[in-house]
């Protein structure tokens, strides 16, 4: 198989760090959420160009589809934002922690990465196909799959219920 072209992977991973950052530094929560699920689409484009397409399906259904629903309310159904009360500006000192903690993790990681070395003698194993890993999950796992549907339903629904405003009774009549 001839590897995918490396500029492909470098403007994929340029548009997942721009979106990611832009994420984080946007002040508005339904914005940052919306670039959060363009982030994870762009993770998917990573995933195909990588040669694994069941991840990328699942990358989209799961993350894409159901988790950037599930942020998008909680953001709407926590939200009090009186836009007469200012908000405090990030500080100084965490965004130098948070690029701290990041740095570390990159490290960690690239040095996971540059150590590694394939176990001679190991043949690699055989790689499932997309069909056969989706029969496995509708098959045996399906009960599981609509028990945990069902527990997310009903656990938005008990935020929506929480998050909602109580209406008093009027006493006046």
């Amino acid at each position: 198989m001839i590897p995918p072209p490396l500029p492909v992977l470098a403007a994929i991973a340029a548009a997942a760090l721009l979106t990611a950052a832009l994420a984080m530094m946007l002040r508005n929560l339904i914005h940052s959420a919306l670039l959060l699920v363009l982030t994870w689409v762009f993770v998917a484009f990573f995933y195909l160009w990588a040669g694994a397409p069941f991840l990328a399906f699942a990358q989209v259904v799961v993350y894409v589809g159901a988790i950037s629903m599930v942020v998008l309310f909680a953001v709407l159904l926590t939200r009090r934002h009186d836009p007469a009360k200012p908000t405090r500006p990030a500080s100084l000192a965490r965004a130098c922690s948070a690029l701290a903690v990041s740095g570390g993790a990159f490290a960690v990681l690239a040095w996971a990465v540059l150590q590694w070395r394939p176990v001679p003698g190991n043949p690699p194993p055989a790689e499932p196909s997309v069909a056969t890993l989706g029969a496995a999950l509708a098959g045996p796992q399906l009960h599981a799959l609509l028990i945990t549907g069902v527990i997310l339903t009903a656990t938005l629904i008990g935020a929506a219920l929480i998050a909602s405003p109580v209406e008093k009774p009027d006493s006046s009549q």
